[in-house]
């Protein structure tokens, strides 16, 4: 997948494609909504990958507005893309799925200067509680959620789901190396569901200074090739 990218600000990285892997391990089907599109890298795969998706995606920062659609038009994928803030944007319909990979570092570490980094990187621009229940308003009754996030805010995501009454069905935390904490978990959560929670193996990034054997076969499905260009 050929995907274009501003040259220079926030690009994607491994989040990303391990999320996608995540996301179309549950065979996701019928309308979709991503949050926080970016250059729409996340939607787009799962759209690719899973012929049952309707894909929207929404994005607040008019930079990535042409990106999205040049990444649309050139990979032949049907998708409709929203411009505006998720949570003050009037949704005509509901969802059977919205997949996200926000911003999700805390305030307290130090901030870009950058005003596209600021608006891709820290929580704040999409706090947990107001994310969450804008959220549980979109999705259709027993749907599904699926994001990640940093894992050190996983107690608080598991009260905010619960304030919205949803259920988390499915985690998995992605280590760079076995020996290393997480640094990314992965969750499913569904409204209405009284499933138990699963926790899934790790994932890990690294084995030694190689790529982990799972880790290489989600880079080679992505099929993923970056082109930095201006739009």
């Amino acid at each position: 997948m050929l995907l274009h990218q501003p040259e220079s600000g926030y690009c994607y990285n491994s989040d990303s494609l391990f999320l996608y892997d995540f996301i179309s391990s549950l065979a996701p089907k019928g309308d979709v909504l991503d949050v926080g599109a970016g250059c729409g890298i996340v939607g787009l795969l799962v759209a690719r990958d899973n012929e049952k998706v309707e894909m929207e995606g929404i994005e607040k920062q008019k930079v990535f507005h042409p990106y999205i659609e040049k990444n649309t038009h050139s990979n032949a994928i049907e998708y409709t893309l929203h411009k505006g803030d998720f949570l003050e944007y009037d949704f005509k319909k509901k969802y059977d799925y919205i997949i996200s990979n926000p911003p999700f570092y805390p305030d307290g570490v130090r901030q870009s200067e950058d005003e596209m980094l600021k608006n891709a990187r820290y929580s704040s621009n999409l706090p947990l509680d107001r994310f969450f229940k804008k959220v549980s308003q979109l999705l259709k009754p027993h749907s599904h959620f699926v994001f990640c996030y940093d894992p050190s805010a996983f107690g608080d995501i598991c009260s905010a789901l619960e304030r919205v009454k949803m259920r988390m069905v499915d985690v998995r935390f992605v280590h760079p190396k076995k020996e290393k904490t997480a640094s990314l978990v992965m969750v499913h959560a569904r409204n209405g569901s009284r499933s138990n929670m699963k926790i899934h193996p790790p994932l890990f990034g690294f084995e030694g200074s190689e790529f982990s054997a799972e880790a290489k076969s989600i880079y080679e499905k992505s099929k993923t090739q970056s082109v930095k260009c201006q739009l």
